[in-house]
């Protein structure tokens, strides 16, 4: 069926309308014109691509793609398909969440525990079920990525939080609210759309690892303030600097990037900055880790500084299934 559907697409114009895939907009880089052209050992073409003397690639399917191979590690953006075979769910998930990117995925499941057990445990910015994974809708599924599949705090393209990363905030001297917006909106599932055949939740994921830089100017409510917001989170915080508390080991590390190489081993992508200018070199360092930098003022307000130590991620559930509605794996993910 998969070889069917492939060899069945029409390749042409945009301009004509039984066309179904056009040109690429962007050519053929080199990623993509190797996944076209080499196989790695063990693999196979269900379906060979070509790449046209006019530039158009015709799309192809790679069968065999072994875990660790190139292929499933790298992304090339094109019309090639690579299948892989897992013995069980948990194993597909692990396949998955061994690329270092996190842009999409999705799983076709009428098994409710299985879409829970999926939902609860894929590295992705933006789940689907039953359904294409592509096309997200703003407001209705805001797009964007986990890992290498986004930059800076991650706050999803028409989602709730991209407008509040475009200002700046400016602490005020009132008790925070961390808890109480913790369990009303950081701890509850979103679904503002409201549409009956189609669920598309809103939800935080708890980083598994955050960083604290503590600098010498950094005020003691403001690093425990911090620290709150990890815990409420559930984020295991690694901690550098002289002011961080007895729950780092700096040793020489205050100079130079050397705190930032002990960041990156721990696996933390994200470092609250506390009483520490961010210097061009210190952005550079982290830019070259894939760690970004959260510098800004640590303010009492919980729907501000709890945004630091979470993903967000959006789910969308196809409600209906040959015309029957399914809404109980929707439910279970609330």
């Amino acid at each position: 069926q998969l070889t069917d559907a492939v060899e069945s697409l029409t390749i042409g114009s945009p301009l004509d309308l039984e066309t179904d895939m056009a040109p690429l907009v962007g050519g053929i880089n080199d990623r993509l014109r190797r996944a076209a052209e080499i196989l790695d050992p063990g693999e196979s073409w269900l379906v060979e691509p070509s790449i046209r003397d006019d530039g158009v690639m015709t799309p192809g399917v790679r069968a065999g793609v072994e875990p660790g191979s190139w292929f499933h590690r790298t992304e090339c953006f094109g019309p090639v398909l690579g299948l892989m075979a897992a013995a069980d769910l948990d194993e597909a998930i692990a396949i998955a969440n061994a690329s270092d990117f996190g842009l999409t995925g999705g799983i076709h499941s009428l098994d409710p525990t299985e879409v829970d057990h999926w939902s609860r445990h894929i590295g992705v910015g933006n789940g689907y079920v039953n359904r294409p994974i592509t096309g997200a809708i703003v407001c209705r599924q805001p797009f964007g990525g986990w890992k290498q599949s986004s930059v800076g705090p991650g706050a999803k393209a028409g989602g709730p939080n991209y407008l509040m990363q475009l200002g700046t905030w400016t602490a005020t001297d009132v008790d925070d609210d961390y808890a109480e917006q913790w369990a009303t909106h950081f701890a509850t599932t979103h679904d503002d759309t409201g549409l009956f055949c189609e669920a598309n939740l809103f939800r935080y994921r708890p980083l598994p690892v955050m960083g604290l830089r503590v600098g010498a100017s950094a005020e003691q409510v403001a690093v425990d303030r911090a620290k709150k917001a990890a815990k409420l989170a559930g984020a295991t915080l690694v901690a550098s600097g002289a002011g961080a508390g007895d729950d780092t080991d700096d040793g020489d590390e205050t100079d130079g990037a050397g705190w930032l190489d002990r960041m990156e081993a721990a696996g933390v992508d994200r470092v609250r900055i506390i009483g520490e200018t961010v210097t061009d070199e210190m952005a550079s360092a982290a830019t070259k880790r894939g760690i970004h930098l959260a510098s800004d003022p640590v303010t009492p307000a919980g729907r501000v500084e709890l945004q630091h130590y979470v993903r967000e991620q959006a789910l969308s559930i196809t409600l209906h299934r040959f015309g029957n509605l399914v809404g109980a794996a929707s439910e279970r993910l609330r």
